[in-house]
């Protein structure tokens, strides 16, 4: 990924912040000489620097086939972006967008159904443990449980990480709280989310310093 300097993150802990923040990746692997890609949510498990993420397909998704002992995996990781309007500059300028993106490459396999059936009782505790009568694996029957025959669990041992985060970092103070301002008054909650993002990093830039 392109990256200019000013718009790098590095920092492993924001990294795995954000990934937590946003577990709706896309992998993308070639099959042959085509590259073919699966939107796909995943759990996300972190011991010391090294991230695992976990997840299922279909059976019929033949993006698993290449999932088998692949060296060379990559996944996008996503977060909230939007267009940014040059009349919110002090001084004239081009429009841009800001955004936030991880490319994570590793390296996959299958999982066992043993290891599927762990896989997916953490996913459903994550998202239903907290509802009353929630559908976490325990309160599912057996006629639903079955179901989990049609699918396929992989897992991927990210072994790079590449970070952009274009939040205005070359504007003045002045142009990024007009900016803040100008997504938080948006109607839409992906650019409201933007400005919440960049008020975060703003005040950790000045904590820093």
């Amino acid at each position: 990924m392109y990256i200019p300097k000013q718009y790098q993150m590095h920092d492993f802990e924001e990294m795995v912040r954000f990934i937590e923040a946003h577990p709706f990746v896309t992998i993308v692997t070639m099959e042959g000489t085509r590259p073919i890609a699966t939107h796909v949510p995943v759990n996300v498990d972190v011991e010391g620097e090294k991230i695992r993420l976990t997840g299922h397909l279909a059976k019929g998704n033949a993006q698993l086939e290449t999932l088998v002992h692949n060296e060379a995996v990559l996944v996008l990781v996503q977060g909230p972006h939007a267009y940014i309007s040059s009349t919110w500059y002090e001084k004239e300028d081009v429009p841009t967008w800001n955004y936030q993106s991880l490319h994570l490459y590793g390296k996959s396999r299958l999982l066992s159904p043993e290891e599927l059936q762990a896989d997916l009782k953490i996913l459903l505790g994550k998202y239903e443990g907290n509802r009353s009568n929630g559908a976490t694996w325990e309160n599912l029957s057996e006629q639903t449980l079955k179901q989990v025959k049609g699918i396929i669990g992989f897992e991927i041992q990210v072994t790079e990480m590449q970070g952009s985060y274009k939040l205005s970092q070359t504007k003045t103070d002045i142009d990024k709280n007009t900016i803040i301002t100008q997504l938080a008054n948006s109607n839409h909650s992906i650019e409201r989310q933007l400005s919440d993002e960049m008020k975060r990093h703003v005040l950790k830039n000045k904590n820093q310093d």
